[in-house]
């Protein structure tokens, strides 16, 4: 991509996976591979942070362990299942997105960005993410976090049209999200986002990346 240095894209990549590999969250749905239950997991996590859907997540499995139990629950049990977590249309359109896929995919979520952001509820970085943790795929993401990140380090300017400039960070995202590597690095940007790279006092003293991050200099004079 135009205006990234590889020198700095790959200094970056490589630093935050280090990182990673000592620092990243110990998270239920890191320890599956099975695309369903990551699916369940990033459903709740839209709009909502890692602590409230650690009490949800696995009561709601133990529930509906596989696709094809969800796809079959009324709607008011899956309701029920989610009472208190909020945000219910998210509960419906996974409750439809499992009968979808049960109906017409026999139980087994597309693995392709296309046909899997036709589902319910499930746009582009829902995308990225099942795609990259479920089934290994070198697909970006961008959620919050990670579109802090990659302003910070890049030092990608907000002044244009919020739709310009989120394609811009999607377009930063595809080109530093390494081949063979997504899954990790994926995770690792979201958590340097939750942890490290925070909105508010961000912890630049203990950034792994803040070598090759155009902003750092910045953050630092003003923390003085």
């Amino acid at each position: 991509m135009r205006g990234l240095k590889t020198e700095q894209v790959r200094e970056f990549q490589r630093r935050l996976i280090r990182w990673y590999a000592r620092h990243g969250r110990d998270l239920p749905w890191r320890r599956t591979r099975d695309p369903y239950r990551i699916l369940v997991s990033e459903i709740m996590l839209q709009q909502t942070q890692v602590e409230r859907v650690l009490d949800y997540y696995e009561p709601f499995l133990q529930r509906y362990p596989t696709i094809e139990t969800l796809a079959a629950a009324a709607e008011f049990q899956v309701r029920e299942a989610w009472d208190g977590l909020g945000y219910y249309a998210r509960a419906r359109n996974l409750h439809r997105t499992a009968q979808h896929v049960t109906r017409e995919h026999g139980g087994r979520l597309p693995d392709d960005a296309l046909t899997i952001q036709r589902l319910p509820g499930i746009g582009r970085y829902t995308a990225g993410a099942v795609l990259s943790f479920a089934f290994g795929k070198d697909a970006a993401i961008l959620d919050t976090n990670a579109a802090r990140v990659l302003t910070r380090v890049f030092a990608v300017r907000q002044r244009a049209a919020k739709t310009r400039l989120l394609q811009k960070l999607w377009d930063i995202a595809e080109a530093v999200t390494p081949v063979g590597k997504a899954d990790r690095f994926n995770q690792a940007i979201m958590d340097l986002g939750a942890t490290v790279c925070r909105a508010r006092n961000p912890m630049c003293t203990h950034c792994p990346v803040r070598s090759c991050c155009r902003s750092a200099s910045r953050f630092a004079a003003a923390a003085k």
